[in-house]
């Protein structure tokens, strides 16, 4: 730029007046916040706010749910969900429901995202029966297993009878009715969660692979060393949308078993659908929600550090 086209600019600088300088850049600043006004306000009106409600519903007794004759309990209701013999049976329950769900899930998402990862016509075959299960919505999918369980006649028990072994009451059995469960979830879940590893594999350097090769290491060494590693982000993604969606979920469990047999499958959420709609206390199922909800994002923070110390890791 020439001198005389910088004096221009220096001079039409100069020339403006000092208190629009500071309008502009209150102008500028503010541009941000309103592009995000819109969805702070869904988050405000849909997550906040509800939640800032259930806290203060957790400290009152509503009898009936019906806010006749409410009064404040402070803490109460917290001290009856943790002595409720139900409540601590719901969180056992889908403490194995998670760990049970979330193992096989993930391996076999790992292992469908292995197999397909290339691009090839039979791949792209298998890409799509594997993730139809995501497609099912989830009252189909239980209304289907519920047939398929059906103890003599389902369809399992059907094949099982081919090779001379008799099934359980699969969905009766209290010791069986919660795996039943977990082999639904497996089998609707894996597919939606390969295409994260898919994502988190063609993120992987091919050098980084090619190294290892030269190196002499077997599959196992690559997957061991050198893929976990790399996918540990996409993991702990993963691993929070799993347990956010194991935590929400409850369609399947109105469906199948309705928490039976002897309280055997029944989940937090089903926990606290009983007892604000079947029970009417409100502050007790308040007080429950609210729980869950710490529980949820104590292990999403979690999730979020591991993620960052893969990311520094690979930076």
């Amino acid at each position: 730029m020439s001198l005389a086209g910088t004096t221009g600019i220096l001079d039409e600088v100069e020339r403006t007046p000092v208190a629009a300088r500071p309008r502009r850049r209150r102008r500028v600043r503010l541009l941000p916040y309103a592009l995000l006004a819109p969805s702070l306000l869904f988050l405000a009106l849909f997550t906040y706010l509800p939640v800032v409600r259930v806290a203060i519903e957790s400290l009152y007794d509503q009898p009936h749910g019906t806010g006749a004759g409410t009064t404040f309990v402070g803490l109460g209701n917290y001290a009856k969900v943790f002595a409720d013999p139900a409540f601590r049976q719901a969180a056992l329950n889908n403490l194995i429901y998670a760990v049970g769900t979330l193992l096989p899930t993930l391996a076999l998402a790992l292992a469908f995202a292995v197999a397909v990862q290339r691009s090839t016509r039979f791949s792209s075959v298998l890409r799509t029966v594997f993730f139809f299960p995501s497609l099912v919505p989830l009252v189909a999918a239980a209304s289907l297993f519920f047939f398929i369980f059906l103890p003599g006649l389902g369809l399992l028990d059907y094949y099982l009878a081919k090779i001379g072994v008799e099934g359980p009451n699969w969905l009766g059995d209290s010791d069986v009715a919660l795996w039943s469960v977990i082999g639904l979830t497996v089998w609707k879940n894996a597919g939606y969660y390969m295409l994260f590893y898919i994502a988190g594999l063609q993120n992987i350097p091919r050098d980084t692979i090619e190294a290892a090769l030269i190196d002499g290491a077997n599959a196992w060494q690559r997957l061991r060393y050198v893929i976990l590693p790399a996918l540990l982000p996409t993991t702990s993604f993963v691993v929070v949308i799993a347990l956010i969606n194991l935590l929400t979920s409850v369609d399947h469990i109105i469906v199948l078993t309705r928490g039976g047999p002897s309280n055997a499958t029944n989940l937090l959420l089903y926990y606290i659908f009983q007892s604000a709609h079947e029970n009417f206390e409100v502050g007790k199922a308040a007080a429950a929600t609210l729980l869950s909800v710490a529980v949820l994002l104590a292990i999403s923070l979690g999730s979020m550090r591991i993620m960052e110390r893969g990311t520094h890791a690979k930076a």
